[in-house]
C-alpha cells in the first residue's frame, strides 16, 4: 500500500527522467560486474581452481547473477542511503513515497524485484514507473528537482504561519 506522502502528490513532480534512469542502470550495471570481477578474481587466488571448478549451466548462470545483482544494489543503496554509483553521477536517489530514506524491507523488496522476469521492461513508458519502484512504495527522484519542493513546501508552511 502507498503511503501518504509529505509532498501530496508532488512527489511525483520529482521523478527522474526515463534518460537517467537508464544511465543509473547502465553505470550500476558496469560497475556491479566490475565488482563481481574483482571478487571472483580473489576468490580464485584464495582458493585455486573454485571458479572453473564451478559447472555451472546457462539459466543457472542467470539466476545467480541476478540474485547477486540484488544483493549488491541492496548493500550498496543501504550503505548509501538511497545512492548508487548510478545515481551519485547522475544526481538521482531513491526514497520512498514520502520523501525519506526508504525502510530497510523497501530496499530489500526494490533491489530483489529486479530478478522478476521482465521487470526492465515496466520501467519503459512515461512516466518511467518500473515494478521494483511500484511493489516496494519507492520512487527514484532527481535531487535538485526534490530539494526545490522541499524548499517550497517550508517557504509555504512558515507564509501561511507568519501573522498578517
Amino acid at each position: 500500500m502507498i503511503q501518504e506522502s509529505t509532498y501530496g502528490d508532488n512527489i511525483e513532480y520529482c521523478s527522474a527522467s526515463l534518460g537517467k534512469r537508464l544511465a543509473n542502470y547502465i553505470i550500476d550495471l558496469i560497475a556491479f560486474y566490475i565488482i563481481i570481477f574483482f571478487a571472483g578474481f580473489i576468490m580464485e587466488l584464495a582458493f585455486p581452481g573454485i571458479i572453473s571448478a564451478a559447472n555451472i549451466n546457462g539459466l543457472l548462470d542467470k539466476l545467480l547473477t541476478l540474485c547477486l545483482y540484488g544483493l549488491v544494489m541492496f548493500i550498496i543503496e543501504m550503505v548509501f542511503q538511497g545512492k548508487s554509483l548510478g545515481k551519485l553521477i547522475t544526481g538521482t536517489k531513491a526514497v520512498n513515497r514520502n520523501g525519506e530514506i526508504p525502510t530497510i524491507n523497501q530496499f530489500l523488496a526494490r533491489n530483489f524485484i529486479r530478478a522478476v522476469p521482465f521487470n526492465a521492461f515496466s520501467a519503459l513508458g512515461s512516466p518511467c514507473s518500473p515494478w521494483h519502484d511500484n511493489w516496494s512504495d519507492t520512487i527514484v527522484v532527481d535531487e535538485k528537482l526534490l530539494n526545490l519542493q522541499q524548499r517550497k513546501d517550508v517557504f509555504f508552511a512558515e507564509l501561511k504561519n507568519k501573522p498578517l
